[in-house]
């Protein structure tokens, strides 16, 4: 049994063919797949996947590009939602400095947000971090420090890609890293750069529709395609496949809560 912490199958790629995508996940022993929030209305939409689909999870939060329009009254309603116990975890919240510098306070203070949000709640969270990682970790320590129960401010480092220094800070905040199909891409380094990273602080992901594993790199990603990360992770750590699988959904059990 397979979990895929990381897949957005809520979005319109898979609105004509879902049934066969969870089956191919099915197929490929994948039990569970947590579905993370980029806004309010993928909120709603994966809390009706959650109720048609056994084995779905779903998170509430905003994601760090969608928070350039986001204003008060939408934290709102996505606190209100993470409250709902059908809500796992908090995310994908986090910081993004790729596409747009000209909001980087805005992000950072919906980041303390939903780090705020999480501990109140006591549920994880999942970060999205590009071209921001020292800030990201930065802020988070913060938040810990200033916590009643640093605890409780945990969960995943999505598409995680090292380099090393980077692992070290997020190891030492007691966070785990979400590994996905960049492990497989050819010259991508990210075997190398996560080579510290102990594999009972590793979940496995695929973050479909994107960032497709070799061989199918440059297509729709989706759940099945998480099997594919555990070998190349088995490979590269010269382990057996069934370690991998078993350590890593303990991983993920463990952190989401699941049963």
């Amino acid at each position: 049994m397979i979990v895929d912490t990381h897949a957005h199958i809520f979005l319109e790629q898979f609105e004509s063919d879902l049934d066969q995508v969870l089956e191919r996940a099915n197929g490929a022993g994948v039990s569970d797949i947590i579905l993370p929030a980029i806004d309010i209305a993928s909120v709603y939409r994966s809390l009706e996947l959650a109720e048609k689909y056994p084995g779905l999870h779903v998170m509430a939060g905003l994601h760090p590009s969608e928070v350039k329009d986001a204003t008060d009254a939408d934290f709102d309603q996505i606190q209100k939602l993470a409250a709902d116990d059908r809500i796992i975890a908090i995310g994908e919240t986090g910081l993004d400095y790729y596409w747009d510098r000209s909001f980087d306070e805005k992000q950072q203070e919906f980041l303390r947000r939903h780090i705020r949000l999480a501990a109140e709640l006591d549920k994880p969270l999942v970060f999205h971090d590009r071209e921001a990682s020292w800030d990201l970790i930065t802020i988070v320590r913060d938040e810990q420090e200033a916590a009643a129960d640093a605890s409780k401010i945990r969960g995943v480092f999505h598409c995680f890609g090292g380099p090393e220094e980077v692992s070290s800070a997020v190891l030492d905040l007691g966070f785990h890293v979400g590994i996905g199909g960049t492990l497989t891409f050819k010259n991508g380094g990210v075997p190398a750069s996560t080579a510290t990273v102990p594999l009972d602080r590793i979940v496995l992901e695929t973050d479909s529709p994107y960032l497709a594993p070799a061989p199918f790199r440059g297509k729709r990603n989706e759940p099945a395609y998480v099997e594919l990360v555990a070998q190349k992770l088995a490979e590269v750590r010269g382990l057996p496949l069934a370690e991998v699988i078993s350590v890593t959904t303990t991983n993920a059990k463990r952190v989401f809560g699941l049963d």
